[in-house]
Formats: structure tokens, sequence, C-alpha cells
């Protein structure tokens, strides 16, 4: 029987159907041969490159390293995160201020109100770096320490909140009257000034010149938070405040009480230091931008600003008080 020729083109070996130049071990089976042969090195090298480089193409080689460091970073970080798993006492579900309650967070607020025995706490929250931190934690007051994790004071408090790793739940401080004032010292009278980080930063400079208490309004004035608590650094603690409905009859009675009033304003007619007022004294301040209120000003035995030597007469108003404090106070 006559043999059958090849197709033109085909130069392999007679009774063989695999083309010149092709392997036979190029893959897991031979072409024709209906055999499995042991898989070449360069076969196995490409298929395992398929699915362990994600860097694929002609540049695969080149980015190997790259693909083997992402793969011990991922392990690295899966890890990580085994580790920080939440146990029992670093819950991440925290429970905020419960009604009447404030949260105060900050070194010196926290510190203040753990050594102030008139604060009554209910809970704290602290991390394991800021404990060390904290100068003395009571345990005859009734409070519940929890230790947390950093990432959960910043979703109960905020995450632009710096409560620097510690926070306490307390009730408010018992109020104060105008009666149980002694008629001695100097009392700062706060004129419808609204800004918490105003009042707190005069908090602040009150408690450094030994004031005697703040007098506010219940309408038009920050309510006593965690922001004003950090801003008055611990001054909370050491400054009484006495909350009054009638700005004007309070300035009448605190007349009455023997007290001289002085509204501080930046067109005063008197300059505050050349003034002969000694106290018993109340330095009234008004809010930026308004100012004292008319009746405000009327119910003052003075009008004084400050003497200022530069091209700005009128200063923040939390920076005036601390300079008028210190004007009152150390002359």
């Amino acid at each position: 029987m006559k043999q059958q020729r090849p197709p033109q083109g085909f130069k392999g070996k007679r009774g063989s159907d695999t083309p010149t130049g092709a392997s036979r071990t190029s893959g897991p089976k031979s072409a024709g041969s209906g055999q499995f042969n042991k898989p070449s090195p360069r076969f196995i090298e490409r298929e395992t490159s398929r699915y362990d480089n994600p860097w694929r193409g002609r540049d695969a080689k080149a980015h190997e390293p790259q693909a083997q460091d992402q793969r011990a970073q991922d392990h690295r970080t899966y890890e990580r995160q085994d580790r920080r798993k939440p146990t029992a006492d670093m819950s991440a579900g925290l429970e905020g201020p419960r009604h009447g309650r404030m949260m105060l967070y900050g070194l010196h607020a926290v510190n203040a109100a753990l050594g102030n025995p008139k604060r009554r706490a209910h809970r704290l929250y602290v991390t394991a770096n800021a404990l060390p931190r904290l100068d003395h934690v009571p345990t005859d007051r009734g409070f519940e320490s929890i230790e947390v994790r950093p990432d959960a004071l910043d979703r109960l408090l905020g995450t632009d909140t710096v409560h620097q790793g510690v926070a306490l739940e307390v009730e408010p401080l018992a109020g104060v009257g105008l009666d149980d004032l002694a008629t001695e010292g100097i009392v700062l009278v706060l004129d419808q000034i609204t800004d918490p980080h105003n009042v707190g930063a005069i908090l602040r400079s009150a408690a450094a010149f030994g004031v005697k208490a703040l007098v506010v309004t219940e309408r038009h004035s920050p309510h006593m938070t965690g922001v004003l608590a950090k801003t008055a650094s611990g001054a909370l603690e050491h400054v009484p405040i006495i909350e009054v409905v009638n700005l004007s009859q309070c300035l009448t009675q605190l007349g009455a009480m023997g007290f001289w009033r002085i509204g501080l304003d930046s067109e005063g007619p008197e300059v505050l230091n050349s003034t002969n007022i000694t106290p018993p004294l109340a330095l009234v301040l008004g809010a930026e931008g308004k100012g004292l209120r008319r009746l405000t000003r009327e119910r003052c035995d003075v009008l004084a600003r400050l003497d200022l030597p530069g091209a700005i007469k009128s200063l923040n108003v939390s920076n005036a008080a601390a300079i008028s404090l210190a004007l009152l106070t150390l002359r």
C-alpha cells in the first residue's frame, strides 16, 4: 500500500504528528502520545508564577521580589490583626454619659476631677499608656475603672477629640449662689460669652489668679461640657460657677454686698491699671463683637480699658481677662 505523504510544510519524522521545534515536555501531556509525561521545570515555573506573582507578563521576573515582599507583608498584617482582638476588659462598645452627666477628658481635667472629693464620678476609661500618667486613682469613691484601647475612646468622644487616653464620666458640681459668696477678692462676671473655648480659657486664668467665683447667665452661656473642661485644664474643679437669670439684677446685688463693679471696655474713659479700686471687686467682661450690653454698662461703677501701646486696641476676651487679672492682683 502506498504511504500517504504528510501535509505540505510538515517536516517532522514520519509516523509522528509533532511539528519540528515543538517540545514533548512543554506540558503535562505530550501531543498525540496518549500518555502523561513528567512536566518540565519550565512548565512548573510558568504555571506557578501565574498564581503567585500578581505582576504577569514580560516583566514578571523583574517584579518577583516585590510579589514575595507583598505576600510577607500580608502575612504579618494578618498576624497583627489577630493579636489585636479585643479582650473582656478592652471592650470596643463604650457607654456614653447618661442623662444629667458629662464626660471629662484630658489628663489635666481628669486628674483635677479625681482629686476633687466633691466631684462624683461613675466610670473611668483609661488606656494602658495613660494609666501611669494619672496622679492618683482613688478606690473609695465607688466608680468603675475600665481599661480601653485608644480607638474605643475615639469612637466614644470623636476622632478629632484630644482625649490623651483618658475619660471620666461625672455628675455636675453642686450649684453655688450669690448668697454663698464672701465679700472678698475678685469675682469675674461674663455678659453672654458663649464660646466654650473662651470661657474655658477664662476659667484657667481665674484659677491661676485666685478668683473667688465666675458668674454666668443661665441663657446665652456655654454648657459645662468636656470641651470647656478640657480648655479650662482642671480649673473647673477650683473656681465656683454661679448661674444667674438676670445679670443686671446680679450686678445690683453685688454692689449692695460691697463689690466695686468694673466693666472692661476697649473705649472706656478710664485706664484699668490707673484706677485706685481695690478688692472686693467684680470685673465684668462682654462678648466679642457686641461688648457689654447697655444695662450691664449702666450697672458698672467704672468703665475701664486696657492701655495697649500697639496699633490694635482690642484683644480676645480670654486674653483681655488674663491681662486684667494680672494688673488687678499684682499691682
